[in-house]
């Protein structure tokens, strides 16, 4: 059982908890940052209506399994905040959605045009070995049709998630690799098996099984609106900083 005095948490306790957590400086940096969003809301007259708020709130509510009332206040008595908490947060992320819609939403396309070759993607098969003569045997064994490389990636990768999937790594944007990996990449032909490449910590061989073309898709339009928001944001605090 924990006593009173303990529950009961002052302001300067929890800004010392965090200065010596050394996050004090993120979590003012966030506040600050919405405080330049609602100033910024107010000066352009953007607005919600109870129906947003309240939309929001059923869609958070079903992610969290809160099916009832009664479970919707006990989630909350848990994370230490009041209903009216709970909709003042909703409101901070809805007006920062349509504020960053306002500012940057006609720039989008251009921005997707200007930087086009960020958002192309390769479906890329990997396999990470940790020794450097593992990795040229694997590469001399696969060209040699000793073994294939899906075998060799079921077999030998140092990823279990891609051992079980032989060596599919995804779908990814080029924006997503060093800029050594990518330009060696986008030099390769498909179904060619490129490396031994040095990583971090291992050593892999790739394979591109198909280049896909950049596509201004909701996620990239997300995406690009996000970034574009965030510039502005950060250029906003060192005005003030």
């Amino acid at each position: 059982m924990i006593c009173s005095s303990v529950q009961s948490i002052q302001p300067e306790a929890i800004v010392d908890f965090l200065k010596r957590e050394i996050i004090l400086k993120d979590v003012y940096k966030r506040v600050l940052s919405q405080q330049i969003i609602n100033q910024t809301v107010k000066e352009k007259g953007i607005t919600l209506t109870p129906e947003e708020i309240q939309a929001e709130a059923d869609r958070q509510r079903h992610q969290r399994h809160l099916e009832s009332s009664t479970a919707t206040f006990s989630w909350l008595a848990e994370q230490l905040m009041t209903p009216e908490d709970w909709e003042a947060g909703i409101s901070d992320r809805l007006l920062s959605i349509k504020l960053a819609e306002s500012l940057f939403g006609h720039e989008i396309e251009k921005y997707f045009v200007e930087h086009q070759l960020e958002f192309e993607q390769v479906l890329l098969y990997q396999l990470a070995v940790p020794y450097l003569q593992l990795a040229q045997e694997l590469l001399y064994q696969i060209e040699e049709n000793e073994i294939g490389f899906y075998e060799a990636a079921h077999l030998y990768d140092l990823d279990e998630q891609r051992r079980l999937q032989f060596g599919y790594a995804g779908k990814l944007y080029r924006w997503s690799f060093s800029p050594e990996i990518s330009a060696i990449l986008l030099g390769a032909n498909t179904g060619e098996v490129i490396g031994p490449v040095q990583s971090e910590q291992s050593y892999l061989l790739l394979m591109v099984e198909e280049f896909i073309p950049a596509r201004l898709t909701p996620e990239i339009r997300q995406t690009i609106l996000d970034r574009l928001f965030q510039n502005w944001l950060s250029h906003e605090l060192t005005l003030i900083s």
